[in-house]
């Protein structure tokens, strides 16, 4: 299994990412923050994430139906960390905070998520 390690830019957050296999796509969504943000997530299974240090460095955004989560660096406010809305049970990792984040890239596809328009943020009708 390989191991994939990744942090905030002044390193105050590390965290390890176990695959059982090496990556081979990320998920581009559309929604606001994401767009805003530049991420491009990482699924990972709750037992494959390790923060291996400063989770108290981490801080806490939500907004709307507080379903998902967001975690930033409070000292240089890098998004780390995401436990969405569509899949609570698992964490989303921003890919760009890997390690090796540029050598992988090119070997990568990129599977469209429309964050955008998810159910959550629709009016009753």
């Amino acid at each position: 299994m390989p191991d994939y390690h990744a942090g905030c830019h002044c390193d105050a957050v590390r965290i390890t990412v176990r695959r059982p296999q090496p990556i081979d796509s990320l998920i581009d969504c559309n929604c606001s923050i994401c767009v805003k943000k530049g991420i491009l997530h990482l699924a990972v299974e709750e037992a494959d994430l390790r923060i291996d240090h400063g989770e108290e460095n981490l801080a806490l955004y939500q907004w709307q139906s507080n379903t998902a989560s967001h975690w930033f660096c409070k000292i240089c406010g890098i998004h780390v960390l995401t436990r969405p809305r569509s899949h609570p049970e698992r964490y989303s990792v921003n890919a760009r905070c890997l390690d090796d984040f540029e050598e992988i890239l090119p070997s990568l596809t990129l599977i469209p998520f429309d964050g955008k328009n998810h159910p959550k943020d629709r009016s009753p009708a």
